[in-house]
């Protein structure tokens, strides 16, 4: 079910009425012929958690209860804009609600703002839940340098600090939780090469269409795997005239500022009327993704002649790979997100170390970008195209059937297994 946009600044401030303590819980269990008592601690982490725990319907979050009425402070939350993805309004905040009352949070022990792609309010934000009593703060930063100023500025108060969906590479006491961006762009390699010989195209000459690698380390990260796969190298961007043993040669590569799909449309657009052999486009994600495709539908170009390739298995996204325009798109679960960053977020509140098979690896700044590694929960993204999509996206409800088959038709649903 969508949830509409409120174009207005959303804000729920609450303040902190109690903080809870609740110490180990004992049992005691009694028999004719002999007694013992066994002490079971309510606040511990739940056996066997790991990044493979978490389930559309939040089954695990259940398991927190003890955990949260013993841990102290807010949570405060920040999500970075409503303009860069629909995912933040129509799915991170409600996700994450969702997580934190299934965990037993209640309203005054957690606090979900969105800075509205403001860097000055994302600050403001942090400052404000921590001057509520937040101990722990989960954000996505708009960019690396208001995510630096709002890691100092939690360090300094002795906030721990999540960077949720974009890393954040400064200071200590810093996690992350993502899914693998290096995977991300390896699946968007894999997919376009998928393509280029499903579709057949000959003697491919490729545009590639990067994120905006000036503002966004996640963007260098997907570049890289993209790159690993077509062309065997992780630099980003590559130089014109790079061939592979494919037959591949690279036409062009150039970064979307700032990740602005409309600006991507015009460098393509530049790029394909003073390269018109361009025959095959990798893109960053399905914004650029339908960018690109707009400019070759307005060039006569029909479907299934020039891929393209994205992520985040928008709706719009969707439509373009049924209708033959786009190859496929990469999708990350964001209950899965959501239900990790809750899960590090209860641990660290309560003051316990998280298990290795949450914080299961490392994130490592990309080459170009200043900072250090930070432990990192790295989940798995999906490769979605016409063969998985009913059993992915739409078995989910990430991506509504109704909808979606409305704007293609009903008979390419069907072909696609999808129920209208």
């Amino acid at each position: 079910m969508a949830i509409v946009r409120n174009p207005g600044r959303i804000r729920r401030w609450a303040v902190i009425a109690t903080v809870l303590s609740v110490g180990a819980l004992t049992a005691a269990c009694s028999s004719n012929s002999t007694s013992s008592t066994t002490t079971t601690s309510a606040a511990s982490v739940p056996a066997g958690l790991s990044v493979s725990s978490f389930n559309s319907s939040f089954t695990e979050m259940s398991k927190f209860k003890g955990l949260t009425a013993s841990g102290k402070g807010l949570v405060g939350v920040i999500l970075p804009d409503t303009t860069s993805s629909t995912r933040y309004v129509s799915f991170d905040a409600p996700y994450l609600a969702k997580a934190f009352q299934e965990a037993g949070y209640s309203s005054s022990q957690y606090k979900i703002d969105n800075a509205q792609g403001v860097d000055a309010t994302e600050l403001a934000d942090a400052q404000a839940d921590i001057s509520l009593g937040a101990t722990v703060l989960v954000f996505d930063p708009i960019d690396s340098t208001v995510g630096a100023q709002v890691q100092a500025y939690a360090q300094s108060h002795g906030v721990a600090v999540i960077s949720y969906d974009r890393a954040t590479f400064t200071g200590t006491k810093t996690y992350y939780v993502s899914f693998d961006n290096v995977q991300v762009g390896k699946l968007i390699g894999q997919g376009f090469e998928s393509c280029v010989t499903a579709w057949g195209v000959t003697s491919p000459k490729v545009f590639e269409l990067d994120g905006g690698e000036d503002t966004d380390p996640n963007a260098v990260s997907f570049a890289q795997g993209y790159n690993s796969v077509i062309w065997g190298t992780t630099a980003t961007p590559l130089t014109a005239g790079l061939t592979n043993s494919k037959g591949y040669t690279l036409v062009g590569d150039q970064i979307t500022p700032g990740w602005v799909n409309a600006v991507g449309g015009t460098i393509f657009t530049q790029q394909f009327t003073a390269h018109p052999t361009i025959n095959a486009t990798v893109e960053a994600n399905d914004g650029l993704a339908n960018a690109v495709v707009t400019v070759l539908k307005n060039a006569g170009v029909g479907p299934k002649k020039i891929p393209t390739t994205g992520q985040d298995a928008t709706l719009q996204g969707m439509q373009n790979i049924l209708q033959g325009y786009q190859c496929g798109s990469v999708y990350k679960p964001i209950y899965i997100e959501a239900q990790a960053a809750v899960s590090l977020a209860t641990i660290l509140r309560a003051g316990k170390t998280p298990p290795a098979a949450l914080v299961n690896s490392t994130t490592t700044p990309p080459k170009g970008v200043a900072g250090t590694p930070q432990p990192a929960t790295l989940l798995t993204p999906v490769w979605v195209d016409t063969s998985n999509m009913a059993a992915t996206v739409i078995k989910d409800q990430f991506i509504s059937a109704p909808t979606l088959c409305t704007a293609v038709g009903a008979s390419v649903c069907t072909a696609a297994g999808i129920t209208p």
